[in-house]
């Protein structure tokens, strides 16, 4: 639930898996999701075409009487609204000795109140399909909610319940601190999560700054429910919150709705706050190994918070200096980074930026630290060029304006400008950002990019041990869960989900498919003045690379970034930053621009897809690098336990068993890869998603001048895998020293396809198992009664002609086989007895409420359309499937579970310390 260990527990899966079964470089902005430095910026638009409404036409605002602040803003997007009430406190108001108070109060938030208990806040938030969590920051705790938009009052109506009361009982608080306390040990498993933590304390030394949030597992032994409950007294008040609200509402109504449920509510007295003094930083060296496939050398800095007069230019700065034309970023193209970025992250009353890069396994890191040293004095000493200043502030009116495509993206933008920086809306930032002139951008660097006060950090890569098979699971436990019987729902939530019903697709796309074959889906979508652009080519490198040229795909893909046959690695960049546009090429590409400037980046992105440089050099320096990286991801121990979970899954020989070693990728010629490009890169395997402000015709008319001569010869190359057999059970464990906390993955080959007449009864079937949080079966017996993981999710993953079932969880060592039986146990009941009613019908009802969350942002539905796709399935696939789980019965989901799912022949993969 907490922010930033959300973050960093993302990021270790994104990271890990650039990829797990296909070895390719990462794309560097994953690593610095893994950090968890979300930059506080916010930016305005300045564009033309359809406009949107202007902010005074969408965004209402109040002060209620006992103080508390509300924002509501509209937005078209989808029949959807997400809510984030801000408290304002967080872990700088923990008592001393107890820095996880603020979180621990956040988790106990879900453990019920008066007048609304943890079941049915869960069953209610099941039954609407939303999407609701929170997260624990410095300065305030967040709690959101995606729904319908029209449960917009049952989402207020919870809030208002918890506003006034917590359950804070010793009981309850027993509970909740195993699932808290496995948290702490997922995060503490996360180097990079480590890494962000003993930087704060560097930094913030004897400040409630160097508090990350998360809590200790000693302060968490001590913690009483009494505590928790006198903190929630305290800073839990309509006076210390600021609720956000967006989406498809009308503003007057919701304001109406907000003042009939909160108006009442008391305010409060509020403590006062803890004073922050900083410290000159101490410079200080960490050193902490990690179990990624590659380096990481860091270099830190204490920058201006958003309250400073010179937040603005030390934003701008950061948006130079990480710019791809930039000095630092030139690390990777000349061979001496895998990656290089500058990153940072703001608070009130201070910021932290971070200059860093990756070097392959083996690497002097000493030397990439002195490099990134002299990058950044140099760039001090001599200034930024005016071109980059000016490149930085398009972009981010690009970015401004790009956030209005996700309702729950637009409500954290919003909450983060009114509750944590304190602004009136999010285009003050970019207002200060404008008049941000080059002089102040270089004064900025050289006051406060001191490199003789710097928190410098290497993060080594350490091999995995030997991965461990056995031959079976582990002792048998008597582990009972106890399941909850069905709760009665308030009044005003019974009556609002009584009925099932099959919502409607808001999206009506214009589908054609071009002469050369390429398949263009547009949708005109006017919520903000941009355009989204989202290419896929279907295709599938175990099949498509020749043997003996495996990772042929990886150094391909590094390859789009050194420009076009017409324009060079810089003069592409040059061109994109001229129009404020983000593009990439490859075989999944894409393109984020204005909508006045949609033609030219339509035409950089073709140019750069169909006719890329792919120089000599850069392939010779691209090549070795992905030669030293393979050699690292084949002992990282994330590597090693995908590929064992492969190769129980999968038969010897089998095609998904193909992996990049040093000597395939070293072995490499450029007119290999020129061959598998030409090979594998086809407008009749293309699919073209457009969604924005823009007609049909436009986007008929752009794609088909600049993709309408890209042609294919000869037959298509094979996609596809082919039908596997059944797996047998087995059981490993790849020793990970990084970690603290093992993740377990549980996975099964099933019989069936994606278009087997069991997948919707099996799909149905794995809702009531695994989804709902605390309203699922697993969520219930292994987190809220159990505290036994933090995390447990279940997936049922059916393609053309080979399917999985999988679960996954994480948890302490002595806890896996206790899970595991857990596990296994709820499987077979869902074999052996129809599922109930009540369940049968919260499962329905999460499916077929959520189709409209599907279409809630542009990333969501573009993603949709291209899977659907690329599976064969009709875009209205959702709507089709809804009317398949509404009639299907619990016998019948018994009956697809018998048939299918197999407890004991899993195949368990163990990850960091050997299960006890």
């Amino acid at each position: 639930m907490e922010r930033i260990a959300c973050k960093m527990k993302a990021s270790v899966e994104r990271v890990g898996s650039f990829s797990s079964r296909k070895l390719r470089i990462p794309a560097t902005a994953v690593l610095i999701a893994g950090l968890a430095l979300s930059l506080a910026r916010s930016r305005s638009v300045h564009a033309a075409g359809q406009n949107p409404a202007s902010q005074e036409e969408t965004v209402q605002r109040a002060t209620l009487s006992n103080g508390l602040r509300v924002v509501v803003v509209r937005n078209t997007l989808a029949p959807v609204v997400s809510t984030m009430m801000n408290y304002l406190v967080g872990s700088n108001e923990c008592p001393p000795d107890f820095p996880g108070t603020a979180h621990a109060q956040e988790h106990m938030m879900f453990r019920g109140s008066p007048g609304l208990s943890a079941d049915q806040l869960s069953e209610i938030s099941a039954a609407v399909g939303g999407s609701f969590d929170a997260d624990t920051q410095q300065t305030v705790t967040q709690y959101y909610f995606t729904a319908p938009s029209e449960d917009l009052k049952l989402v207020l109506e919870i809030e208002a319940i918890r506003m006034q009361g917590v359950d804070d009982t010793d009981a309850l608080w027993k509970k909740e601190r195993g699932a808290i306390e496995q948290e702490v040990a997922q995060d503490h498993s996360n180097p990079f999560y480590l890494f962000y933590l003993k930087m704060l304390q560097a930094l913030y030394d004897g400040t409630p700054l160097a508090n990350s949030g998360l809590g200790t597992r000693l302060s968490f032994d001590k913690t009483t429910g009494a505590m928790l409950k006198k903190f929630y007294d305290e800073w839990y008040a309509p006076n210390d919150a600021i609720l956000v609200i967006v989406g498809d509402v009308e503003p007057q109504e919701a304001l109406a709705e907000v003042k009939d449920l909160f108006g009442k509510i008391p305010a409060k007295t509020l403590p006062a706050r803890p004073e922050i003094h900083l410290q000159p930083v101490k410079p200080e060296t960490l050193n902490i190994p990690s179990d990624f496939p590659f380096g990481v050398a860091a270099i830190s800095f204490r920058l201006p918070g958003t309250d400073s007069p010179d937040y603005a230019a030390t934003q701008v700065l950061s948006d130079v200096l990480n710019s791809e034309r930039g000095t630092l970023y030139a690390l990777v193209p000349e061979g001496k980074a895998i990656f290089a970025e500058f990153e940072g992250q703001s608070l009130p009353q201070s910021g932290l930026a971070i200059a860093l890069a990756g070097y392959p396994r083996g690497a002097d890191s000493s030397a990439l630290m002195s490099e990134i040293h002299n990058i950044l004095a140099d760039d001090i000493k001599n200034g930024f060029p005016p071109d980059l200043v000016a490149a930085a502030k398009r972009h981010e009116i690009t970015d401004e304006e790009l956030q209005k495509n996700s309702v729950s993206g637009l409500a954290s933008e919003w909450s983060q400008a009114v509750a944590v920086e304190g602004r009136r809306s999010p285009e003050d930032d970019l207002e200060a950002m404008e008049r941000v002139t080059v002089q102040e951008v270089d004064r900025v660097a050289r006051q406060y990019l001191n490199l003789n006060d710097t928190i410098t950090a290497v993060l080594p890569p350490q091999p995995s041990g030997k991965p461990i098979s056995r031959s079976s699971f582990g002792g048998a436990e008597s582990f009972a869960p106890q399941h909850v019987k069905p709760v009665p729902l308030p009044t005003w939530a019974s009556q609002a989900l009584a009925k099932l019903t099959i919502p409607e697709l808001t999206m009506d796309p214009t589908v054609r498919t071009l002469p050369n074959g390429i398949k263009l889906i547009v949708q005109r979508e006017s919520v903000s003045d941009t355009v989204s652009v989202y290419g896929h080519i279907k295709n599938n490198s175990d099949l498509e690379v020749p043997q003996g040229q495996e990772g042929a795909g990886g150094v391909l893909d590094q390859l789009f970034s050194f420009g076009t046959t017409t324009l060079n690695r810089i003069e592409f960049q040059k061109a994109l930053d001229d129009i404020g546009a983000d593009e990439s090429a490859g075989l999944d590409f894409s393109l984020q621009v204005l909508a006045n400037q949609f033609q030219r980046g339509a035409q950089l992105l073709a140019d750069n897809e169909l006719h890329p440089a792919l120089p000599a050099r850069a392939f010779a320096i691209m090549q070795q690098q992905q030669a030293r990286y393979v050699a690292g991801q084949l002992q990282s121990p994330r590597y090693l336990a995908d590929r064992a979970l492969d190769e129980g899954l999968y038969p010897k020989g089998d095609p998904a068993l193909r992996q990049a070693t040093p000597a395939t990728v070293s072995s490499l010629t450029l007119g290999d890869i020129k061959n598998y490009y030409q090979h594998a890169f086809r407008p009749d395997l293309s699919t073209i998603v457009v969604v924005g402000n823009v007609t049909p015709q436009e986007v008929e008319s752009v794609i088909e001048k600049y993709f309408g001569s890209w042609t294919a010869s000869g037959p298509k190359p094979p996609t596809d895998l082919s039908p596997v057999p059944l797996n047998n059970p087995s059981a490993t464990t790849v020793p990970d020293k990084s970690r603290v906390q093992d993740s377990v993955m549980l996975a099964e080959t099933l019989g069936i396809n994606r278009f087997s007449p069991d997948y919707y009864a099996l799909q149905l079937g794995n809702e009531v198992l695994g989804s709902g949080f605390y309203a699922s079966r697993l969520g219930q017996d292994l987190r809220e009664t159990t505290g036994l993981v933090y995390y447990v999710g279940s997936s049922l993953n059916a393609g053309k002609a080979r399917s999985t079932y999988e679960v996954s969880y994480g948890c302490d060592p002595p806890n896996v086989f206790k899970a595991r039986t857990v596990i296994v146990r709820d499987l077979k009941a869902m074999q052996t007895a129809p599922v109930s009613a009540h369940d049968l019908d919260q499962a329905k009802a999460l499916l077929l409420r959520s189709i409209p969350l599907s279409e809630s942002s542009v990333d969501s539905i573009a993603d949709g359309w291209i899977s659907r796709s690329d599976t064969g399935l009709p875009l209205d696939e959702p709507i089709i499937a809804a009317r398949h789980y509404l009639i299907l019965t619990g016998p019948e989901v018994r009956a697809a579970f018998a048939k299918w799912i197999r407890p004991t022949g899993m195949v368990q993969v163990v990850q960091g310390p050997n299960p006890q």
